[in-house]
Order: C-alpha cells, then sequence, then structure tokens
C-alpha cells in the first residue's frame, strides 16, 4: 500500500501564498503519479494538478493554471503544490493522491477514479 500525509493548509487573505506538501510512503515504488484534488463544501472532488515521478509530465486544471505550481523530490517522496495570487474560491479541503496506473492520454490524471490511495486532506481558507 502507499501512504500519503498532506500538510501545508491554513487560513490565508486573498493575494496570499501558501504551499501544501504530500509526504509519501509505503510502496512508493508502485506510485506513477501524485494529483492534487480539492473539495469545497457541498461541491464534488475537483483536479488541481497532477505530476509524474518518472518524467517532466505536469497538468493543472484551467482554475489554476499560471497561479499553482506542482513540483517534486523523488529522493524523498515529496509533492508539493506552491499557490499563489490566493482567491476565495480557492477555499477547500485539499487531498493529495497516489496512482499506479500508467496512460498515454494524459487527460486520465484528471479524473478521481485513477487513483489508488488519498491522504487525509488539509484545509485551505481564502478570506476575502
Amino acid at each position: 500500500q502507499v501512504q500519503l500525509v498532506a500538510t501545508g493548509g491554513g487560513l490565508v487573505q486573498a493575494g496570499d501564498s501558501l504551499r501544501l506538501s504530500c509526504a509519501v510512503s509505503g510502496r512508493t515504488f508502485t506510485s506513477v503519479a501524485v494529483g492534487w484534488f480539492r473539495q469545497a463544501p457541498g461541491k464534488e472532488r475537483e483536479f488541481v494538478a497532477t505530476i509524474k515521478w518518472r518524467s517532466e509530465y505536469t497538468d493543472y486544471a484551467d482554475s489554476v493554471q499560471g497561479r499553482f505550481t506542482i513540483s517534486k523530490d523523488n529522493a524523498n517522496h515529496t509533492v508539493n503544490l506552491q499557490m499563489n495570487s490566493l482567491k476565495p474560491e480557492d477555499t477547500a479541503v485539499y487531498h493529495c493522491a497516489s496512482t499506479s496506473l500508467t496512460y498515454k492520454i494524459g487527460a486520465y490524471y484528471r479524473a478521481v477514479r485513477t487513483y489508488d490511495y488519498w491522504g487525509q486532506g488539509t484545509q485551505v481558507t481564502v478570506s476575502s
């Protein structure tokens, strides 16, 4: 199995920045990619960003493109999400997740069902 622990959330004002981290442990060699998703109250879980361990592939939701940056530390099995220019609509619980699936079509990594293991989530609240 793979375990994920997300940290770094908090309460910030609009325009501020936050850096989330996802520590991956366990059978890390089975992990092909790690994605960040978020879920606001009353809404479905939505894709934010994803990164593959063994390539330079990254992908972002349109709503965060240009503001968020996903990065990885292969040696320490950590994936970070740098969030800049935060907006109130970014408020949500942010989850990181790992998948063992390999797809040629990158868009498949945007789907919740692609991911096998999930972390517990970290709350991000952006006040206006």
